[in-house]
């Protein structure tokens, strides 16, 4: 009997899907080198014809992120900046006025954008995929074609591609797209992020990918970060459909987030805005682990006033009412630049002036969202607990922390920065808790851009090097007797989690449609057996090796 091929990646999000391979649709096909120059009294017309067309596409990536929730109406809603970002628009404007069409300008735009994307690295490269699929949905409303997306197929499919944008992660429908493997991307990209949300298998980073044509039968394992092709098709339906009834076991979880011999780990949810606190609210979770408020401020002229910013904190602390509510403070800078703040052109935005660090040139943006924060708990009766993002020392965590309890708040701190780690026992002693957000430990622990395919076994969450900080966090927590929770996409990881608990993480906070699988899977174990597992990872030194060890300890 042939072997069937078998084609590796790096695992997203676990379960398994059977189905023909579809790709998304063609993009437009413009080829700039042979447009004509636009005649000088043509040109105005010809400006507003590319700024029409930007703002279309803008307005219905706006569309359908109002229709949408969590991470997917965040991406959306930062894919729909881009299309109107003053700097893009600006350069191709400026090649129209000399003479270039709309649509060759809006190609050489994008080039000049991407290639000092690219250079500067890090979170800003990641814009680059986001920044192409915005110049070909431009063209395509330019040029009249249809614009480019992913297919509806008749059955159930796995999508293939190079990558993904997320304005098409976003718009997913799983039911008939019931996988996602790409060529490039990391663990923590937006494709990763999207599946996690939809709760579909997803494989990322995978090798020779593109030489797998459309209608193939494949089966895609996101656990073990395979793709079979043609596999036997008996054998593969059977695995999926065991595949599906431990998701379903794992589904009729209700919490509340405990071992099997009684410890309590609260399971939380990651929320954007009040509509995805709500829809949360639908799933097993005790609170929310990780309220990310940057939609207030992105994508507007000025900076929200303090009434919007209370109704914004209100709708999230409403909807669990009595319950934990973390509120991350203002992570914006790098690739989430504020439109009402000039910021420096920086030669690294990734390791510059972002997250807390905003507040040292701007202390009323931070002081104005402490205040509303204020005024929401206390106009909810509710005491929310507020964290800075991108503290990398002691000292930074006491300023934050006073500016916090001066408004009668829990005070606490992202742990992001290795030295934040390093340094976990002195910061633990300014704040009242941590969450550590493993997608960026991870990325500055490694030297490696989270979105880089080529290096996505580096920015693997697994990485025993970044377990190895966790570690120290969570022992300098027990020292102290403070929380120390998870809130990046590791935390969403059943078999990690397990991991992390035995560490001595506290809490996890995740996508909420994987806190049924998370907590049915802490249901199982016991603290010793999570201790052992923790132990078995930080033995090993590659995250394929820990995975192993860790599944091995834990089928023990």
């Amino acid at each position: 009997m042939e072997q069937t091929q078998v084609l590796n990646g790096t695992p997203v999000v676990g379960g398994k899907a059977y189905g023909p391979a579809v790709w998304p649709g063609e993009r437009p096909v413009y080829d700039a080198s042979t447009a004509e120059t636009i005649a000088e009294d043509e040109r105005e017309v010809e400006t507003k014809r590319f700024a029409d067309a930007a703002s279309a596409v803008a307005g219905r990536l706006r569309d359908r992120a109002s229709h949408a929730s969590g991470a997917a109406a965040e991406v959306l809603s930062a894919t729909a900046g881009l299309a109107e970002d003053r700097g893009w628009v600006g350069a191709a404007s400026k090649l129209i006025k000399k003479g270039t069409p709309a649509p060759a300008a809006a190609v050489s735009a994008t080039e000049q954008f991407a290639a000092m994307f690219t250079k500067l690295g890090g979170l800003m490269a990641e814009r680059v995929t986001d920044l192409n699929d915005v110049r070909d949905r431009v063209v395509a409303e330019l040029t009249g074609v249809p614009e480019p997306g992913v297919p509806e197929p008749e059955e159930p499919s796995v999508l293939l591609a190079d990558d993904l944008a997320p304005a098409d992660t976003a718009g997913l429908d799983p039911a008939k797209i019931t996988a996602l493997v790409t060529r490039l991307g990391g663990p923590t990209s937006h494709t990763a992020i999207i599946a996690r949300q939809l709760g579909i298998p997803c494989v990322v980073a995978v090798n020779g990918l593109g030489s797998v044509p459309a209608g193939t039968a494949v089966l895609v394992d996101g656990t073990a970060g395979t793709l079979e092709i043609e596999p036997d098709e008996e054998s593969a339906r059977a695995g999926v459909a065991e595949s599906r009834r431990m998701a379903e076991a794992a589904a009729a979880w209700s919490g509340p987030g405990r071992t099997a011999d009684g410890q309590q780990v609260a399971v939380l949810a990651n929320v954007a805005d009040g509509a995805s606190a709500r829809t949360a609210t639908k799933y097993p979770v005790e609170g929310v682990g990780l309220f990310r408020t940057e939609l207030a401020f992105l994508d507007r002229a000025d900076a929200p006033s303090i009434d919007e910013q209370i109704a914004l904190y209100r709708e999230v602390i409403d909807a669990f009412p009595g319950q934990k509510v973390v509120i991350r403070t203002l992570d914006a800078g790098s690739d989430k630049p504020l439109k009402f703040v000039t910021q420096l052109n920086e030669a690294n935005p990734a390791l510059g002036v972002r997250g807390n660090r905003i507040a040292t040139e701007h202390p009323e943006i931070r002081a104005s969202q402490l205040d509303a924060i204020a005024a929401a708990a206390e106009a909810s009766g509710a005491a929310p607990w507020v964290m800075a993002p991108m503290i990398a020392s002691a000292e930074e965590a006491a300023e934050f922390a006073g500016e916090v309890r001066r408004r009668g708040l829990f005070a606490g701190v992202m742990i992001e920065v290795p030295a934040a780690a390093i340094l976990a026992p002195a910061i633990l002693a300014e704040v009242d808790f941590v969450s550590i957000g493993t997608n960026d430990l991870t990325q500055y622990t490694m030297a490696a851009d989270r979105m880089s395919a080529e290096l996505a076994a580096l920015t693997d969450p697994w990485q025993p090097a970044a377990l190895t900080l966790i570690a120290t966090v969570a022992r300098a927590g027990q020292t102290l007797d403070k929380p120390v929770g998870v809130c990046g996409e590791a935390a969403a990881d059943p078999l990690l989690a397990c991991v992390l608990v035995g560490l001595g993480v506290t809490s996890l906070s995740t996508a909420p449609a994987a806190a049924a699988a998370v907590g049915a899977r802490l249901s199982q174990v016991t603290v010793q057996q999570c201790r052992a597992a923790a132990d078995a990872a930080l033995a090993t030194s590659s995250p394929a090796a820990a995975r192993a060890a860790v599944s091995k300890v834990l089928a023990d």
